[in-house]
């Protein structure tokens, strides 16, 4: 049997799997580099052969279910969002690739990546610690921590993108990602210690490569925000959410252009410029994942019918976006970001604010929320339910 031959599943089942495999390829892929792990990268390979298959089944599903010209419409829009999930998968797939040809990459970029809004943490249970021998369910890891586990590694053993009813067990190395504030929350609950923090000497000369390795860490945050604003546009059929994701493209081409200037800088003071080659694949990886993110907001810019099965592919995927209106007399009118700490309190990860209909994308942590404001978040969905419940009036 061919590994292509056509399975009689539904389309959007076959969509909901090419968008979670494709957000945990990349994820993985930025593990890979992080971690030096070849068995990471070899996962993300794996789970390319998957999204190929996936991506035959689609284009069948999508000449099987047009039978109208109206029906045809519709589908090229659902078409065109399976298309942006496997140009992701992609781009994490070379970057897998690369990592297995034994390409370098600066140790620089790898004490930098925890500055990203989203850092990767790699952490091991200890034996009678808070979670030892519970399930991520149980404890709601990311509900309490913001942390989302990626991986485990039990033994010479991987367990990639791990199920609620996964069972932690001492001496399992986690792999989470999720904000900077949930790192003392995830190594409490792991019963590890946190490890000292390498600040650079007050007073070191920045130099082009510092410069240009800040600036992927950016292009890193950028991509996956654009990627996480160009489903909600789709999900709440919002133009001028679609409008900011193509803003951000446009400032991806300039932080490409400047890397571009300091890298070759760079080349010029660094006696093995093999290390440089890795920041230039980075590089264009963000840059592809901005890309999707494009092509997949398209379908708004172009007025092509969403139809409501979108809905569904989004909220039953492993992340889901949620809107939400902040209540008279909830706990979190008034609150700044940093106060409400929506990501340990709920695992939530507000991607933008709403006021008096101003749209704040990637609001700071000062933000003040107020009565009335809506607020568009990603996270599980325990954590929406934690959301809900914080922003409902008395």
């Amino acid at each position: 049997m061919s590994d292509l031959e056509y399975q009689p599943v539904s389309f959007k089942d076959v969509l909901i799997e090419m968008k979670d495999i494709s957000e945990l390829m990349v994820d993985l892929a930025y593990s890979a580099i992080l971690f030096e792990s070849r068995e990471i990268a070899q996962e993300v390979i794996t789970l390319e052969e998957r999204m190929n298959q996936l991506v035959y089944q689609a284009r069948i599903q999508s000449i099987l279910g047009a039978r109208r010209v109206e029906e045809a419409e519709s589908m090229s829009g659902m078409l065109q969002v399976s298309e942006a999930a496997e140009k992701i998968s992609n781009s994490a797939s070379e970057i897998a690739t690369i990592i297995l040809k034994d390409v370098k990459f600066p140790a620089k970029l790898r004490l930098a990546m925890p500055d990203a809004e989203e850092v990767t943490e790699r952490v091991v249970v200890a034996k009678e610690s808070i979670i030892d021998g519970v399930t991520l369910g149980q404890q709601k890891l990311q509900s309490m921590t913001g942390m989302r586990v990626i991986a485990i590694r039990r033994g010479v053993s991987w367990i990639y993108d791990p199920e609620r009813d996964t069972r932690i067990l001492d001496g399992d190395i986690i792999i989470a990602k999720g904000p900077e504030s949930g790192i003392i929350p995830l190594y409490d609950l792991c019963g590890a210690e946190i490890p000292a923090i390498d600040e650079s000497p007050e007073g070191s000369v920045v130099t082009d490569l510092d410069r240009a390795v800040r600036l992927i860490v950016k292009m890193k945050d950028v991509s996956e925000f654009a990627v996480g604003l160009a489903y909600t546009s789709l999900l709440f059929n919002n133009r001028e959410v679609a409008d900011e994701v193509v803003s951000l493209g446009t400032r991806m081409d300039d932080m490409r252009y400047n890397l571009d200037l300091w890298i070759l800088e760079a080349a010029k003071r660094i006696s093995n410029v093999e290390y440089l080659r890795g920041l230039l694949y980075m590089s264009s990886f963000a840059d592809n994942i901005t890309n999707a993110a494009g092509s997949i907001i398209d379908v708004i810019l172009r007025d092509i019918e969403i139809p409501p099965v979108f809905k569904k592919i989004v909220r039953e995927s492993d992340e889901i976006i949620s809107r939400i209106e902040v209540h008279e007399g909830s706990e979190l009118a008034g609150k700044s970001l940093k106060e409400a700490s929506l990501t340990t309190v709920a695992g939530m990860v507000v991607l933008a604010v709403r006021h008096q209909n101003k749209w704040k994308y990637r609001p700071r942590k000062d933000e003040k929320l107020r009565s009335g404001d809506l607020i568009i978040a990603k996270g599980r969905r325990d954590g929406e339910c934690r959301l809900y419940d914080l922003s409902r009036g008395t």
